[in-house]
């Protein structure tokens, strides 16, 4: 399938459930009624509930013309940020360190498992008591979420290196930084880029949980700003950013990717 027919269809799956969630608000269907008297006719998904696209789409424009969504993004994309990059960092060395050194893994196994077990709703009241309701308390709720998927993926990736490959390295003599260049680290850059994709999208949802349960700004400040009110246009907007700014950091992480795995073999499913 070519790149521009992958996209036909991707927008066509966009308009279809688009087209559907506006039929479906704004058209009332008779006899089909929440108070089970057959002639009244009500809507499919009540626009008080669940909005409509054209709503939802004048909210956001809104925010973007008036400036007023600018400063959330930036406050969200900081604390994103700062979450991924210490995150990934710290899962990346310990990773390869735990991966390296069996001992050191044998030791703290269990203890790490115990700790990725802990769920993270229940951490952010914690770090906001401990770091208060600044940019701390949401950078340390997107570390836990992005350090456990990118330690994970690295440990593996060092695990998984071909032992006939590791042989053949170490028969003509390679040293160990040698080995861990151009044997380990490669082997683990593909499996790193697999969790990082996945730690993208955590570490907005640890900063905008963040914000959510307690904050003056970003974008989950927002999502709960309208809540508040049962303001459901501004709830299913504010999401609706918040898909689009994962969307545009994934894809400077696939730009990243292909930079630094350009040695890597195309797939034969990319390749047709």
């Amino acid at each position: 399938m070519n790149r521009l027919t992958l996209l036909a269809l991707q927008v066509l799956v966009a308009v279809v459930t688009l087209a559907l969630w506006h039929v479906l608000a704004k058209y009332p269907v008779c006899g089909l009624s929440y108070l089970g008297r057959e002639n009244d006719c009500t809507t499919v998904l009540p626009p008080f509930f669940f909005s409509t696209p054209l709503d939802v789409a004048s909210r956001v424009v809104k925010w973007f013309v008036d400036g007023t969504i600018w400063r959330h993004l930036w406050i969200t994309l900081v604390e994103a940020m700062l979450a991924f990059v210490i995150g990934s960092l710290a899962g990346v060395l310990i990773g390869f360190w735990f991966a390296r050194k069996p001992t050191i893994n044998a030791v703290f196994d269990p203890y790490v498992k115990m700790l990725n077990a802990l769920p993270r709703v229940v951490l952010a009241p914690i770090f906001a008591l401990w770091f208060g309701l600044g940019i701390a308390s949401k950078v340390a709720l997107g570390f836990t979420l992005v350090f456990f998927i990118v330690f994970f993926n690295v440990y593996q990736g060092v695990k998984e290196v071909s032992s006939t490959v590791l042989a053949n390295a170490r028969m003509l003599g390679m040293s160990e930084q040698q080995l861990m260049r151009h044997v380990y680290w490669p082997s683990a850059l593909s499996w790193m880029f697999s969790s990082l994709h996945t730690s993208v999208g955590f570490a907005v949802v640890g900063a905008v949980v963040g914000e959510y349960l307690g904050s003056a700004a970003g974008l989950g400040y927002i999502i709960q700003q309208a809540e508040g009110v049962f303001d459901v246009a501004g709830v299913f907007a504010g999401m609706f950013v918040l898909a689009v700014f994962v969307i545009l950091i994934d894809l400077v992480v696939t730009m990243i990717e292909k930079r630094l795995l350009v040695w890597r073999p195309v797939a034969a499913t990319d390749a047709r």
